[in-house]
């Protein structure tokens, strides 16, 4: 049974769209359905053309100067650029889905941009990193709050060298505001035709849309609500002036084409205008390098005992993981590392010592007990050293999986039918449904999950049960309907609205093992060498529909933020016999190791083991850059242009 994805409705007739208007619209919208219908004009090369020909007009652009693409979307002018030999160029965007889809297209053409996922108001570049920043395609006010635009400028701003050039379009608000179509409806290909509302917001600043997107045999498929603040010449300039951005010149308006001919919305009248920085715009402090060239690594304590590894003790494999990591941070020449392994001199370490940053690997915990793992950023946090990976908060909320689970119900994540009982408990109920996965509430590991955790019937529970009172006593326990389908993981690298990347999604493969024994990812398989789990189970790169894909990146993406993951996380689902995808759980700090599934996921997006290393240490750098300074607010950004 293959995977399944949830079906789509509509809201029918409203009266007010404002009042249907998400807070965040920009999050979901700008998909494959998107490029469906606004393609007329944003997969319109000639519009591309034209827009990227005025660019190099009006601002005298080079082919040696570093350009940043902001608010990209599927990377249209990027890669225009890029066909006309400019060499150094980044784009940014929100939408996962065109950043991906830029990439795959940079691919195929042979191009050399880098285009990454991000927030426009508080995108991490250092200071001074642009000679141009480009917002094209209406691709500006998609905000609630004006200050939030502002804040997109002010950032444009200290990402731009002295007399660094700003190059933007924006919709003529003057002119939408007197000329928008109420209503509008046209067939965008063959099979799929859209419907479209619009009106003023309440107090005239914002123009408020409806698409629903109907495919002609199986009904609707979209019914989404986006709005644009309408900005006229005068509040633009004075908008651009307080960003600190100066000689603010608009140009002629740009003529938009459209393939169909029809309704172009947003993209029918837009604004042109350039602006610069100052010439005497001071150089950013550490413009150049690593923002922590000092990197202080804390690992687990090799001398004490651990009760979850194999013998209570550092194995030859740990040690094996711990030289391959060093000798993949040989390869960052950008950073100087030292490394922090004995727990009995932590405490006095940190404090009299310490650290620029650290790279918190210590996910065995303090004294290597794994219900002390949110100690050690913790300290951190009491000595004011920004580190990696999750919080305190997030590393004890996610240590306990029935919170997990409730949170992620909230989400409207799928999630598993589940008992929650004390293992000491003798009249807990038995659950009727089987087969049934038996596991420790809290832990991590795989800590109590072996092919016995499998049950098949009541006298099995009652077994299993007793084998986890005897070792974890007092612990609580869950029971969960067994998950027999397909699995997978997801893993992501960043933070939300700064730098969020997806990896390639991972899916388990049984196919190799025993067919007689339960098809899970437990104790065996990561601590055993001799056990066919450990043997026997491969991991490929998930061969999975797109909008599954989405589906499952999407969840993770949620539960990254309602969990308060930090810098990369990695997040486990598996369908169920039906083909219904659910969570299985979430980790917060993931295994760090060479051999283990986020480096899996890394290699299948093309990256080694030393940038997969550089990216956690880039992400948690800027993050803590970002919250030290704490100039912006943490919202999502909005990327790219809407008809």
């Amino acid at each position: 049974m293959k995977p399944k994805a949830p079906t789509r409705r509509t809201l029918g007739p409203v009266s007010d769209l404002e009042r249907h208007l998400p807070a965040e619209w920009w999050r979901t919208l700008f998909n494959a359905v998107y490029l469906r219908t606004d393609g007329d004009v944003v997969e319109n090369d000639t519009n591309t053309q034209a827009d990227v020909d005025l660019v190099i007009d009006a601002i005298g652009l080079e082919v040696n100067d570093r350009i940043l693409d902001l608010c990209c979307g599927q990377g249209r002018h990027s890669l225009e650029l890029a066909r006309r030999g400019f060499r150094r160029i980044t784009g940014l965007d929100r939408s996962r889905y065109l950043i991906r889809l830029a990439r795959k297209r940079a691919k195929e053409r042979g191009f050399d941009v880098r285009f990454r996922e991000g927030d426009a108001r508080k995108f991490a570049f250092r200071g001074n990193d642009f000679d141009c920043v480009l917002v094209m395609g209406n691709s500006f006010g998609y905000f609630d709050q004006e200050d939030d635009d502002l804040a997109v400028l002010s950032t444009v701003s200290r990402a731009l060298r002295p007399s660094g050039k700003l190059f933007m379009d924006v919709t003529n608000g003057d002119w939408m505001r007197e000329n928008f179509e109420p209503r509008s409806w046209e067939w965008i290909d063959e099979n799929h035709f859209v419907c479209r509302e619009r009106s003023l917001s309440a107090d005239g600043d914002r123009l408020v849309s409806r698409e629903v997107v109907v495919h002609a045999e199986k009904g609707v498929i979209a019914d989404q609500f986006y709005a644009e603040r309408l900005y006229t010449r005068d509040r633009l300039h004075q908008l651009l002036g307080e960003a600190g951005l100066y000689d603010i010149r608009f140009h002629d308006e740009v003529e938009t084409l459209s393939s169909r001919g029809t309704d172009l919305g947003m993209m029918a009248r837009r604004n042109i205008v350039s602006a610069r920085t100052s010439a005497s715009k001071k150089a950013a402090k550490g413009a150049r390098g690593a923002l922590y060239p000092d990197v202080t690594v804390i690992f687990g304590d090799p001398r004490l005992p651990d009760t979850i590894k194999r013998g209570c003790a550092f194995n030859p494999e740990d040690i094996e993981t711990i030289d391959r990591f060093k000798e993949a941070v040989g390869e960052l020449e950008e950073y100087r590392f030292t490394y922090i392994d004995n727990h009995a001199a932590l405490l006095k370490t940190l404090r009299e010592e310490p650290p620029a940053f650290a790279l918190n690997l210590c996910d065995e915990g303090y004294n290597n007990e794994a219900t002390m793992e949110l100690h050690v950023p913790a300290v951190l946090e009491m000595l004011s050293i920004p580190y990696s990976g999750a919080g305190p908060q997030a590393l004890g909320l996610c240590y306990n999986k029935s919170l997990v689970r409730a949170v992620a119900a909230t989400c409207e994540v799928p999630v598993p039918l589940e008992t929650y009982f004390d293992a000491d408990d003798q009249s807990a109920t038995i659950p009727s449904i089987f087969p049934a996965l038996i596991k420790p509430c809290m832990g991590d590991s795989s800590i109590g999950i072996t092919q016995d955790a499998v049950i098949q019937d009541p006298a099995e529970a009652i077994a299993y049960l007793g084998k986890l009172r005897h070792a974890f006593p007092g612990r609580p326990v869950l029971v969960q309907e067994f998950l027999s389908g397909a699995e997978y993981s997801v893993g992501l690298i960043g933070n939300p609205g700064v730098d969020f990347i997806a990896l390639p999604v991972l899916e388990v493969d049984y196919s190799n093992l025993d067919p007689s024994l339960p098809q899970i990812l437990g104790y065996e398989s990561k601590w055993l060498p001799d056990s066919p789990y450990w043997n026997d189970i491969r991991y490929l790169e998930a061969n999975i529909p797109d909008d599954l894909q989405r589906l499952l990146v999407d969840w993770s993406m949620t539960l990254f933020q309602r969990l308060g993951c930090r810098d990369y996380a990695r997040f486990d689902f598996r369908a169920d016999a039906a083909g219904d995808v659910k969570l299985l759980e979430v980790n917060p700090n993931p295994g760090w190791c060479w051999d283990g599934k986020l480096n899996l996921m890394a290699g299948f997006a093309g990256y080694r083991y030393p940038d997969l290393v550089r990216m956690v240490i880039e992400a948690a750098q800027r993050r803590s850059i970002i919250e030290e300074h704490k100039p912006l607010n943490t919202e999502q950004n909005p990327t790219h242009a809407m008809v």
